[in-house]
């Protein structure tokens, strides 16, 4: 073989291995791309599945949740967002304002010790009553008894205030009352057993579905809102806390709501008078 031949076969076995040797470093490069955009991928996949726990972790949930909801305002109420709830005559000239918390245990003692006479003034048409729910006790005792109650006296006025009024009477009642520490009413199947001892409530399947669904739960918190409003208005301290024409109501010591049924008789006295 000539020196000739030699020389070109080595050119070309040299120019063969070269094309080989890049033709694999485009395949080491394809590769490389390759293993990193499936990293980058799987980078982004884990980051979005993190992202997307940290929104739903972030996500408001039980009563926070309500807050977004939309407002159903129930039957036999008024007012912008169905705060107004009045029961009694319409020919009474005066209204009484009663604010109560569901779990206050003063409240309860005000039902059972005047709630009667109450009534009876409420019936004889000496006065409407304007009801306005608070749900403070939830906070200072943490619960979600009153919010709860709150929004059951709700599906109770979508149904009639005077359901509303009775089932009222009856969640104050010693036999149904809990203890202020006892979170009782945030239970739904609880606040339906006292509700069945109300006639018209007993057994209604539509009260029943609004208390389980909590269709009224953004109303008790708009009327809690209310009360903290009326409460900055007036300067009262908390629950139970009656007021007419704006000026509120005491027993005789001048600061306390009036706790028994002759510090009521005249205190209302002094109120229908003015």
């Amino acid at each position: 073989m000539s020196k000739r031949n030699s020389q070109a076969s080595k050119t070309a076995a040299r120019e063969r291995l070269r094309e080989e040797r890049e033709r694999q470093a485009k395949r080491d490069k394809a590769k490389r791309q390759a293993i990193v955009a499936g990293s980058v991928v799987a980078v982004l996949a884990a980051a979005g599945g993190i992202g997307y726990a940290v929104v739903q972790a972030n996500k408001p949930s039980g009563w926070d949740a309500v807050k977004d909801q939309k407002l159903v305002k129930p039957a036999h109420s008024t007012g912008t967002d169905g705060t107004t709830v009045v029961v009694g005559k319409s020919t009474a000239k005066k209204t009484l304002v009663m604010y109560e918390d569901p779990r206050c245990p003063v409240c309860a003692q005000f039902e059972q010790t005047v709630g009667p006479t109450v009534k009876q003034d409420l019936d004889a048409g000496k006065f409407k009553i304007q009801y306005v729910g608070a749900t403070f006790i939830d906070n200072n005792i943490p619960g979600e008894g009153s919010k709860n109650a709150l929004s059951a006296l709700g599906a109770a006025l979508n149904v009639s205030p005077e359901a509303f009024f009775e089932y009222k009477t009856a969640l104050y009642s010693t036999k149904f009352h809990p203890d202020e520490q006892d979170d009782k009413f945030a239970s739904d199947d609880y606040l339906i057993k006292v509700a069945n001892t109300v006639s018209a409530l007993k057994d209604n399947t539509a009260f029943r579905n609004a208390v389980k669904k909590g269709t009224y739960d953004k109303w008790a918190l708009v009327m809690s809102g209310k009360f903290d409003t009326d409460q900055k208005k007036y300067g009262f301290q908390g629950t139970p806390t009656l007021l007419m024409d704006g000026k509120i109501l005491t027993g005789g010591d001048g600061k306390n709501p009036p706790m028994s049924v002759a510090d009521f008789n005249t205190a209302l006295q002094k109120a229908l008078k003015a």
